[in-house]
């Protein structure tokens, strides 16, 4: 079966090798197994051990054996990978950041990207996003909200929006809050964070 390039960024060949890129690239001082790199780009772990070999074998990812864990990471820095490490930071940069900044932080129930991002990571053609809008789910206090934001915005180099909602709020919004009913019918992908990545 043949898989149409992403819309985030079109020169991949799909949108789990932008996933697995961005995982391993925006954190270069961690290793990742298949199985978790799997769990954050929501594909099936056939489909990303496919593209870690790829990717591999290709030199754009290292990989080793610990047990019987394949476990990879992002090479050591050369122009090729910096300057992929900047593209995969502007364009599929939001989604293992958050994800990493927002593990463990108290009160959050759910999170969600959601806007322009959210839907190029989605496959909705059009341009590359100016800024990134995050909907938290829970009962963060706002402060610790905007420390998140400030630090994934300096990783990102672009504007990272956190707005939250209470979960009642969300779960049963009133009739008149246009920003909820919106916000469904609209793509939305959910930022892993219940649990810590190993």
């Amino acid at each position: 079966m043949r898989v149409s390039p992403p819309a985030l960024l079109p020169i991949l060949r799909s949108g789990v090798q932008g996933d697995v890129l961005a995982t391993a690239y925006l954190s270069p001082d961690r290793e990742f197994s298949v199985t978790e790199l799997a769990g954050l780009a929501a594909a099936s772990l056939k489909a990303t051990a496919q593209e870690v070999g790829r990717l591999v074998d290709a030199g754009l990812l290292v990989d080793r054996r610990s047990g019987n864990q394949r476990l990879v990471r992002r090479p050591e820095p050369s122009r090729i990978v910096t300057s992929l490490g900047d593209l995969l930071a502007a364009t599929y940069g939001p989604l293992p950041v958050l994800a990493e900044e927002l593990v463990g932080v108290d009160g959050v129930d759910q999170a969600f990207l959601y806007g322009s991002w959210a839907a190029r990571h989605e496959g909705e053609p059009g341009g590359v996003p100016g800024d990134v809008d995050v909907l938290i789910i829970g009962s963060t206090p706002l402060d610790i909200l905007d420390t998140v934001g400030e630090k994934a915005t300096t990783r990102l180099h672009r504007a990272v929006n956190i707005r939250r909602l209470a979960k009642s709020h969300w779960d049963d919004p009133p009739v008149r809050d246009t920003f909820i009913s919106q916000v469904k019918q609209r793509p939305l992908v959910e930022i892993p964070v219940k649990e810590p990545r190993q």
